[in-house]
């Protein structure tokens, strides 16, 4: 079995032969549009983005670089990317570059409806405009929608249908809990969340639904709407009663502890390699496991490689026993 239909079978929860990680398998392509800049100029929605002395990660939404100053008029204020003047001809000749006999291509589509509300509004004002006005904020999300779903399509069709997964990025949580009150999500984020994961399936794509934070309250929205997979699953979510709950039905990607593991001061490569254990006991049987960290930060390379060759050895150990 080639890793390539290793992933696929962990995904689907197929019997898998061992655990799978991204490296090696998958090969990311992005759209061309401009949603994240790596310096610091206005995106293609026209928000401005800044550096950071001794952040990581790279640019940074500029404080005060937001373009709606009253949503009442968000349609007069807001910056419409040209999705026509794209190159999407890059987007095949990347394709054409990889060998899609050992590889998977994994679609990107950064900044989903709930990131870029903010990112247009500020962040301060959106939340309170999702309280206050919440008609308002639901018709320029259902028109985020509409926008995100052209680029998708676009973006298929200049790959000429070759995306295997499609990663939509849409951060719900933080450490503690969801950005919005979960029947405020339901009612403006999730309607139109489920129309791009439509969009997504009749394409052919897997969706792999990239979420921050806490999110266990509207877990089971996602698996109802049809949710393929999840990243990076950070630990601050019960991750095995999700994994009891919907066995079968979702595919859980990452879940290795970042924080509290990986990049904790004093942390030794035993104690790395029981966190993997751990995680894959929790999350990896019957398939839908693809192992990897909670977050991505730059550890120490000798705990990675720990890591790394626990996934291997474990990962394959642990279907052996089923």
């Amino acid at each position: 079995m080639t890793p390539k239909e290793n992933f696929l079978r962990a995904i689907r929860h197929d019997n898998p032969q061992w655990v799978p990680v991204h490296a090696g398998v998958i090969v990311w392509i992005g759209p061309p549009i401009t949603e994240r800049p790596g310096e610091p100029i206005r995106d293609d929605f026209g928000v401005l983005w800044d550096l950071q002395e001794g952040a990581q990660g790279g640019t940074y939404p500029a404080h005060g670089g937001h373009t709606i100053t009253d949503l009442a008029k968000w349609r007069e204020q807001i910056t419409w990317p040209d999705v026509d003047g794209a190159d999407w001809p890059g987007v095949a000749e990347r394709v054409a570059e990889v060998d899609r006999e050992t590889t998977l291509i994994q679609g990107s589509v950064e900044f989903g409806l709930f990131e870029r509300s903010w990112l247009l509004l500020g962040m301060d004002e959106a939340f309170i405009s999702y309280l206050t006005q919440p008609e308002l904020m639901e018709e320029m999300i259902s028109a985020l929608a509409d926008y995100k779903i052209e680029v998708i399509r676009r973006f298929h069709e200049a790959a000429g249908g070759a995306l295997d997964i499609l990663w939509y990025g849409d951060d719900w949580g933080t450490q503690s809990q969801l950005f919005l009150p979960p029947e405020v999500w339901r009612r403006i984020i999730k309607p139109h969340t489920g129309r791009i994961y439509d969009c997504i399936h009749e394409l052919g794509m897997i969706i792999d639904q990239h979420t921050c934070g806490k999110i266990d309250e509207i877990f089971d929205d996602m698996v109802k709407m049809g949710c393929d997979m999840w990243n990076p699953c950070q630990p601050c979510n019960d991750l095995a009663g999700m994994k009891r709950r919907h066995a079968g039905k979702i595919a859980f990607s990452g879940g290795i502890d970042s924080q509290f593991v990986l990049d904790r001061p004093g942390v030794t490569t035993d104690d790395v390699r029981a966190e993997v254990r751990r995680r894959i006991d929790e999350l990896a049987y019957g398939g839908g496991y693809i192992a990897g960290p909670s977050h991505g930060v730059p550890y120490d390379e000798d705990l990675i490689n720990a890591m790394d060759d626990e996934i291997a050895t474990y990962g394959r150990a642990c279907y052996a026993k089923e």
